[in-house]
């Protein structure tokens, strides 16, 4: 890849946004990328921080196609971030969630397709998979509009990701155990027995990056994860942090899953295992519903669908271990 490639990132001032540049801005990479949100406070603490005149900063909003518009035209690639992730939020305010998750990520893909852009990457969630809540309907809609896009996209190539809990990242339950265990409160655990993937940050952006450089129109791409209950994380925690700290059961959110779900038992089916991830090819059937109602498919109650309680389940060590890949905890843990 040349110098002369130019990325945005939408939602660039989030988590992942940060890795990413974390990941580039001192390489050849990319010649420019460009960071596209609404908090001009956000952008303004990371424009001091990297004090590098190859990120371009731009306040907007992905409901609004013209300031879309404006920041798409001259960039090669789109990794598209920005969303309303919280699920509470999400569940009391489902038409905003629309909004952003939705409209918002069209917005970005039809722009791309207009200014003729090379590829986009659109990040989706494991709630998108048999959703429970309104961040999952909407992720969910998200990917249907990615793929339908697709099929009529002869220039710009769309494809995503789909990935679960992303370690100490800005809402998960990492950070608010920390949080508790530094104030000396309960660990509020919903349910203890429910499983979350364990995946660093790194290894998000390393999905992306796969999608990337790989992803065909309109597919999908899953990382394989390990996965750990909630009650065992916070074991974990309270051992590396020496904390007398109890756990207290709660009860479960509004809107919130025992487990999460990243490939269902028809993407199962058509699967391609890619070593690390799987690959979700797009459904590319037409509106020809005659062949489609009559040739079912028979071995689909033969296959399991892909979750957070039947992969690699992690046990306090394990988990300890993991934690320690996170240089939030290594300082805390390992500098005291």
């Amino acid at each position: 890849m040349t110098r002369i490639n130019k990325l945005l990132i939408t939602g660039g001032t989030g988590s992942f946004g940060q890795a990413v540049l974390n990941r580039f801005v001192n390489t050849n990479y990319f010649s420019e990328i460009r960071i596209f949100s609404r908090d001009e406070k956000k952008q303004d603490d990371l424009r001091k921080q990297l004090n590098n005149p190859k990120v371009k900063f731009y306040i907007g909003d992905v409901r609004d196609p013209q300031s879309v518009d404006n920041v798409v035209q001259g960039v090669d690639y789109i990794f598209h971030a920005a969303a309303l992730k919280q699920v509470p939020s999400c569940e009391f305010f489902p038409i905003e969630a629309v909004k952003t998750n939705v409209l918002g990520a069209e917005n970005v893909m039809q722009s791309a397709i207009r200014y003729g852009l090379k590829k986009v990457v659109v990040l989706s969630t494991d709630k998108a998979v048999y959703p429970v809540n309104a961040m999952g309907l909407t992720k969910g809609l998200m990917e249907k509009v990615m793929v339908a896009n697709a099929r009529n996209s002869t220039k710009t190539i769309l494809c995503g990701t789909r990935y679960g809990n992303v370690m100490a990242s800005r809402g998960s339950v990492i950070p608010l155990f920390i949080e508790q265990m530094k104030a000396g409160k309960d660990l509020t655990i919903t349910d203890p027995d429910m499983t979350r993937f364990m995946m660093t940050l790194e290894e998000a952006v390393d999905l992306v990056l796969f999608a990337f450089e790989n992803g065909n129109a309109g597919d999908i791409f899953v990382q394989k994860s390990p996965a750990t209950t909630i009650e065992v994380l916070a074991k974990a925690l309270l051992d590396l942090y020496k904390s007398s700290s109890q756990i207290k059961i709660i009860g479960t959110r509004h809107g919130e899953k025992l487990y999460e779900s990243l490939l269902n038992q028809e993407e199962m089916l058509k699967a391609e295992d890619f070593g690390n991830y799987f690959r979700i090819p797009a459904d590319n059937r037409d509106l020809n519903y005659d062949q489609y109602f009559s040739e079912g498919k028979v071995d689909m109650s033969k296959v399991e669908e892909y979750h957070s309680h039947n992969t690699q389940q992690l046990n306090v060590e394990e988990t300890k271990e993991l934690l320690l890949r996170l240089p939030e905890i290594r300082k805390d843990v390992l500098c005291n």
